[in-house]
């Protein structure tokens, strides 16, 4: 995978045939997760205020979620990494528990 390559934020596919700029309905055709979602923004950022980088952008609820922000830009090189780090951990508690 490439830097300059679009990959789903949840399983980091590659989004192929899929118009830019996104539409607010895109969906990976992988897992099925919207694309027009803060997750796969290059302004998402959870160290800043509302996750956001971009100071005057609507706050959003539900950052996996499509939504209608105009500052959206899709994130380039992104590979699913923020899952891995879940599954490690629901994967180490599985172990932990049975």
């Amino acid at each position: 995978m490439s830097m300059d390559s679009l990959n789903c934020w949840r399983c980091g596919a590659a989004v192929v045939d899929e118009p830019l700029p996104l539409s607010r309905t895109a969906a990976c055709r992988q897992c099925g997760a919207e694309l027009h979602a803060c997750r796969m923004c290059e302004f998402y950022d959870t160290s800043k205020a509302k996750a956001c980088r971009e100071p005057v952008a609507e706050p959003v609820s539900d950052k996996t979620r499509a939504n209608f922000c105009g500052w959206f830009r899709p994130r380039y090189g992104l590979a699913g990494k923020q899952d891995d780090a879940a599954a490690a951990a629901r994967k180490a508690l599985d172990d932990l528990f049975g």
